[in-house]
């Protein structure tokens, strides 16, 4: 089958540059994401300077293809049609109530996604998964489309799972570590993963992609985060250790990632990993290890989540813990909301759980973060488009330190890394949980670090 046009239903933080750079490399080939939300496809179509999601590089290639080869629309039907391959990135959170409540993924946006799409297919299609999804879904998405399509349809179904980390996913993409496409072991399955893997040999080299079976491709992606997830709670766990016995962590960290076995990616010590992915796949994976009565394989993996819990209470403890030492008033800068830095993405930020820790402690905040809105932070925090006499969103760095004692590095953006931290020592404790500042360089007790006595 030849690709002249391709549709991706979900346009956020992976369908929009993951399309971003399909269109770029093929620019034979028409790509078109659409959504229902139509003010997201409204900023997708406006300035991109206000994109809906920010990632370095992902304006110039907006401003390069948009409209040329690189849509945006709410015209579901029309994009369907037309498409000989739809990509599904489809939000798919953990669910809220029902069976799996709190661990297992909700499909009900997939799942809504392929009934859309059975609906408006009149000729074959090749499906893809790409949202994070337990293994087998394909299994029912399959079921799904058959079920809802009266045309006579023919849809292969192959999964390739997104390896993007926020902050790097256009570099990501254009030097990904391996692309993994999984398909049926059938000449039609045969043939739909050689039409998708055509089109990232465009720019990704052979060797680099790696075919799988469906189940294999869709089981990866939770294993992935969970051992990426699984390492900062491990590093975090000692940083407790090195507290209390004057270790260092840094050295820690260092030495085990010099250990070639083990390397030194995801050795970071921090507040603690936030994220869309994370917590979400390592519940989704303890679910299945219990849907399948795999206990022991669930309560260990449920205590990377237990771990990342706990430090972001420790480090709201030790804030409050000063506060209290010192009878100092209660007035506290959090700088940085966003999960990690250049993104503005900011689920499961660790910033969310702290600051609700020290607002039910009666602690004022001064909250500042360079790209999440005053709006996304509110709401974060329960308060939609409300205001509190305890929240202060703050347009700076200074304005953020204005009248407070105590400031909460949450975020390691190198505005704050770059930040002369030197004009407030003595008057400021500093609680740096991203590492950023060198202590030793301001000889200073006025800045606790998270892994230092």
């Amino acid at each position: 089958m030849k690709i002249k046009n391709i549709c991706c239903v979900g346009a956020g933080y992976v369908g929009g540059p993951t399309m971003a750079v399909i269109a770029e490399k093929c620019p034979e080939i028409n790509v078109t994401l659409v959504d229902i939300n139509k003010e997201k496809i409204d900023a997708w179509n406006g300035p991109t300077e206000n994109l809906p999601v920010y990632e370095p590089g992902l304006e110039r290639i907006i401003k390069k293809a948009r409209n040329k080869n690189l849509f945006f629309s709410t015209n579901l039907e029309k994009s369907i049609k037309k498409a000989e391959m739809i990509f599904m990135a489809v939000n798919t959170p953990t669910k809220t109530k029902g069976e799996g409540a709190g661990m297992a993924a909700d499909l009900k946006y997939f799942i809504s996604s392929a009934k859309t799409i059975a609906k408006f297919s009149k000729s074959d299609k090749i499906i893809i998964e790409k949202s994070t999804l337990p293994v087998r879904t394909a299994e029912k998405v399959k079921e799904v489309l058959t079920l809802n399509n009266n045309h006579g349809v023919n849809f292969e179904i192959l999964s390739n799972p997104e390896f993007l980390a926020e902050g790097t996913a256009i570099q990501d993409l254009y030097k990904s570590d391996r692309v993994l496409i999984g398909g049926e072991n059938t000449d039609s399955g045969r043939d739909a993963v050689k039409a998708l893997k055509s089109i990232y040999l465009r720019w990704i080299p052979k060797e680099k992609i790696l075919t799988t079976n469906v189940w294999s491709s869709e089981l990866a992606k939770l294993a992935s985060n969970a051992m990426l997830a699984q390492r900062i709670s491990s590093i975090n766990s000692l940083s407790v250790l090195c507290e209390k016995t004057g270790a260092e962590i840094t050295e820690l960290s260092k030495a085990i990632g010099m250990d070639s076995r083990i390397g030194s990616k995801f050795l970071n010590v921090s507040v603690g990993f936030g994220g869309s992915c994370f917590q979400k796949d390592i519940l989704n994976l303890v679910y299945l290890c219990r849907y399948y009565d795999l206990n022991e394989v669930a309560e260990y993996w449920h205590s990377v989540v237990h771990i990342n819990n706990y430090q972001k209470n420790r480090f709201s403890n030790l804030i409050l813990e000063y506060l209290d030492s010192r009878k100092l008033n209660r007035q506290v800068s959090i700088l940085g909301w966003a999960f990690k830095k250049d993104t503005n993405d900011s689920r499961e930020s660790p910033a969310i759980k702290i600051s609700q820790n020290l607002l039910e402690e009666n602690v004022s905040l001064n909250i500042y973060d360079p790209k999440v809105t005053k709006n996304k932070i509110l709401k974060d925090l329960g308060l939609k488009t409300k205001t509190s006499n305890k929240i202060k969103i703050c347009n700076s760095i200074d304005e953020a330190l204005n009248n407070s004692f105590a400031a909460a590095i949450i975020t390691e953006w190198d505005e704050f890394a770059n930040y002369n931290w030197s004009q407030v020592i003595g008057k400021i404790k500093i609680f740096d949980g991203r590492r950023i500042i060198n202590k030793g360089d301001l000889n200073s007790d006025l800045i606790y670090s998270i892994g230092s006595k």
